[in-house]
């Protein structure tokens, strides 16, 4: 999203085209007039519609990262496997870098991430320490960039093709719970406004 120059000018993440801020109706995105980027948008929600759901985000997070997500039984030699203990699994099989790379997309980062934007709306409603707000803020997009649950839940789904023809499979728990966190998290992402949160750190210092 953009980079906030001044409190009223952004940057287009795209082409750096200075871009001033205006209030936007609810669910209205603005779009870069040079290259036609998406700049910056008005959430649905308000600040705390978006805080119950990265509470509930939360909630699913442990259960979808720790409950089986899926069973497998081949000739009677059944084994079940949760997000967690698959990257583990990669690591001790020698693909210490496979493995950590899904530990840290797949688990870490989305947890930080959740963790990171409930502090923040906290922080605005509190206005208490608004240089750990900042702080928060500046890593933001770092921790979006992380965060992938999408690229595993595809190759969970590509995995379960594959061993469908051999095996049988059985869905978890963890299944349910890993594909609510997956639509979860995308819609705190899609209504987290970080020029909205910019301004909140604004009022707040």
């Amino acid at each position: 999203m953009g980079q906030v120059l001044q409190p009223s000018t952004l940057l287009c993440p795209t082409c750096d085209e200075p871009i001033r801020y205006r209030a936007l109706p609810h669910g209205v995105r603005a779009l870069c007039p040079r290259c036609g980027s998406s700049v910056y948008h008005q959430p649905h929600c308000d600040a705390n519609t978006l805080l119950a759901l990265t509470i509930a985000a939360l909630v699913l997070f442990f259960p979808a990262n720790l409950l089986p997500i899926l069973e497998i039984d081949i000739v009677g030699n059944v084994r079940s496997t949760t997000v967690f203990s698959g990257a583990i699994a990669v690591i001790e099989k020698g693909f210490a870098l496979v493995g950590l790379a899904v530990l840290v997309t797949g688990v870490i980062a989305p947890l930080l991430l959740l963790v990171s934007v409930m502090l923040q709306l906290l922080l605005v409603k509190s206005r208490l320490y608004p240089n750990v707000l900042k702080w928060l803020l500046l890593k933001q997009s770092l921790l979006k960039s992380l965060s992938m649950v999408e690229i595993y839940l595809i190759s969970y789904l590509i995995a379960v093709f594959k061993l469908a023809d051999f095996a049988t499979l059985t869905f978890g728990w963890g299944t349910g719970c890993y594909v609510m966190l997956f639509v979860m998290l995308f819609y705190v992402q899609y209504e987290y406004n970080p020029n909205q949160m910019w301004q909140y750190y604004e009022e707040s210092r």
